[in-house]
Order: structure tokens, then sequence, then C-alpha cells
């Protein structure tokens, strides 16, 4: 693979900066540089950031796989797959990219040297290439030691509301299985100013209604007073008590 070298000093302050942020020391800079260089800064489509792109696509997908296979042994392969979906989607790898400010670095062609005319589809590429050259540089392990801290959090993001999800489709079986009702959602409290408030739901079937929880958005409320009753339903301590 044909890799450019960085030949001005502009250009090796960059690819210095990008390893302070990112927290790897490259023994092969030229692969840094390759990674950061879009196809409007490359002389050609094979000396821009492409087929690192493919490349870091999936050793990020590998990487995602084996956390999840590891981490969650009683999931089968369709619940793995929806998880992965989201971890390693192009949504997902863009707002990461931009979290670290990966498009500060991006080597562009003239006239897209502005951080406003960065997509989201260049920060999520950016972010797939950098992936690739790590591993490239470094091996298996540098490559998840830069990437696990990024997706672990978004990991258990997905899980969660996955989880508050299940919980209210099942709650919706049992009721109409076994105690021959509908679940409703009741508002009973919220707090805070307008830009951030909390809501106190609480889920109730036949007029018995279960313990209420607490969340940042009504969605987030009606997930975790779901998984409150189906604790109840199911003899257990509930998981989000609400005093």
């Amino acid at each position: 693979m044909a890799t450019k070298p960085a030949t001005t000093d502009r250009e090796r302050i960059i690819l210095h900066q990008c390893q302070d942020v990112i927290g790897y020391r490259f023994s092969k800079p030229e692969l840094l540089r390759s990674a950061l260089t879009h196809t409007s800064g490359a002389n050609t489509r094979l000396g821009s950031n492409e087929r690192m792109e493919f490349l870091g696509d999936s050793v990020l997908g590998l990487i995602t796989c084996e956390q999840l296979y590891l981490r969650f042994p009683e999931y089968q392969e369709g619940e793995l797959t929806k998880i992965k979906s989201v971890v390693v989607s192009r949504k997902t790898c863009a707002r990461l990219s931009q979290e670290l400010g990966l498009g500060e670095f991006l080597f562009l062609g003239k006239g897209m040297n502005y951080q406003s005319e960065i997509s989201s589809n260049m920060y999520a590429g950016v972010f797939e290439s950098l992936i690739a050259a790590i591993f490239l540089d470094g091996g298996w392990e540098a490559a998840k030691a830069f990437v696990l801290p990024l997706i672990e959090p978004e990991i258990e993001r997905v899980v969660q509301a996955s989880a508050g999800a299940n919980a209210k489709s099942l709650l919706q079986q049992i009721a109409q299985r076994d105690l021959g009702g509908m679940p409703r959602y009741c508002l009973l409290d919220e707090q805070g100013p307008d830009h951030d408030k909390c809501f106190k739901i609480a889920a109730e079937i036949n007029n018995h209604r279960f313990p209420a929880a607490w969340g940042r958005n009504k969605k987030e409320a009606e997930q975790k007073a779901a998984m409150n009753a189906l604790a109840i339903i199911s003899g257990e301590a509930i998981p989000y008590p609400s005093n």
C-alpha cells in the first residue's frame, strides 16, 4: 500500500497533535498521514484514506463483535446483531470522530479547509481510517486499546435502551396474557427547568399501580417503570426506586 510521508513542518505538527489527542504514537507516521487524507486532498483515489476506511470498518466490527460475544453470553445472534449495527453505524462513528476533533486534522483539498464543510460521512470515514492505521501500525491489541474505551459506553447505552424497549413489550405481553389488561403509563411528577426536566412515571394495569421511576425524559421513565413492574410481578426487588 502506498503511503505519503509528512513533507512539511505544518503536516508534522498536525500529525503530532493528532497523536496527542488519540493517545497513540505511530512508529510509521505515514500511516496516520494516509488515514487523515481525504480524497479531495489526495493526488489520486488510491492516495486517499478510502482503502483504510474499508479496512477500519472491518476491524471496528470485529472488535465490537468480540466484546458483545464475551459480555453477553445469554444473547441470541439476532440480539447481538442489532446492538452491533448501532454501535458500528456511520452515525456513531461520525459522532465519536467529532468528539475526538478529528476534523481538525484532516488533509483536505483547496476550498474544503473549513470545518463547517466537513460532512458526517467524512467524520465517519476518518474515524474508520484511523482505526485501520493503528491496526496496521501496532496490530490487533493496539487497535483494541484505542477502540474499546470509545465503544464500551456506546454498547452500554444501546443495551440499556434495548432492555427498556423489551421491558415495555414484555410487560404488555404479560398484562394481556395473564392479567387481562393493557399497561398504561401515568405521569406523577416532573421536576427541573424546561431544558433539563426529569419525569416520574408509574406503570398501571387494571387500576393497580406499580412503583414509579424517574427518567431524564418520558420515554426513559416509562422504560424504567416497566422494568419496575416486571420486577414486582416476578417477586424481585425493583431496579429503579423513585425515592
